[in-house]
């Protein structure tokens, strides 16, 4: 017998009987295939699961991040179609809840004492411009002085207007024209004319850009309010006083 030979095809041999034990058959490879499939399976389930969750607590924000997360994780999972029911009415649903809240959040309420009597006031800043410039437009009610709209810059400086003066004023796309005054007094303001017409239409709208010139420098400012979280309900009214 050849020796040499006979090693090689026994080495040969001994190889293949290696690669045969290592290698699954058929019927074990599917389900090794199958187990990371299986376990997104079950990872998106809980998630759904998370998902009808936080829209049982009425959670609209958490339950949208949790749903783009499932379509964008396992977007061909049985959780995904199911999400993909839901999702766009929710999602739009929170962003109108946000901006309404983001709304109502920029008017500031109060009732307090003022020069021996009582004053209710809603008051917004101007969204633009912001900062240093920002001027703010107040609604108030007093006891004694009555019901006044007037805008108050709050600076050293006042605005420029010659006894009555016209605002150029756009509300929600269209032009229109809002007499105003300065106080005799001096305080940093411009009164609106017609209060009552103008928190009419203040109740209203959505938007309104009212253009200014400021006595400083003549600096002219558009200002833009962003009104349309006004709530009426929450500006009290106060009781006349007595008259002695």
């Amino acid at each position: 017998m050849n020796l040499p030979r006979f090693r090689s095809v026994a080495t040969a041999l001994g190889v293949m009987l290696v690669f045969a034990g290592c290698t699954p058959s058929g019927d074990q490879a599917a389900p090794a295939a199958q187990a990371p499939a299986q376990a997104q399976a079950d990872e998106a389930a809980k998630k759904l699961d998370t998902y009808h969750q936080l829209l049982r607590i009425g959670n609209d924000e958490m339950a949208t991040t949790m749903g783009k997360d499932i379509v964008s994780r396992y977007p061909d999972s049985a959780a995904a179609k199911e999400v993909q029911q839901s999702l766009p009415e929710i999602e739009k649903r929170w962003k109108e809840t946000s901006e309404k809240n983001r709304l109502q959040g920029l008017w500031l309420y109060q009732v307090s004492p003022m020069q021996g009597g009582t004053q209710s006031t809603a008051t917004i800043y101007s969204s633009q411009p912001s900062g240093n410039d920002r001027v703010r437009l107040v609604l108030r009610r007093h006891t004694e002085w009555g019901q006044n709209a007037f805008l108050y810059s709050g600076g050293a400086h006042g605005f420029v207007c010659k006894a009555n003066c016209t605002l150029h004023t756009v509300v929600d796309g269209k032009d229109t024209g809002i007499k105003a005054f300065a106080p005799s007094t001096g305080e940093p303001a411009l009164m609106i004319r017609d209060d009552k017409a103008f928190i009419a239409m203040l109740e209203k709208a959505k938007k309104i850009t009212i253009d200014v010139t400021m006595q400083d420098g003549e600096k002219k400012l558009q200002l833009v309010y962003e009104v349309g979280g006004f709530d009426p309900a929450k500006w009290q009214s106060v009781s006349k006083g007595k008259k002695k």
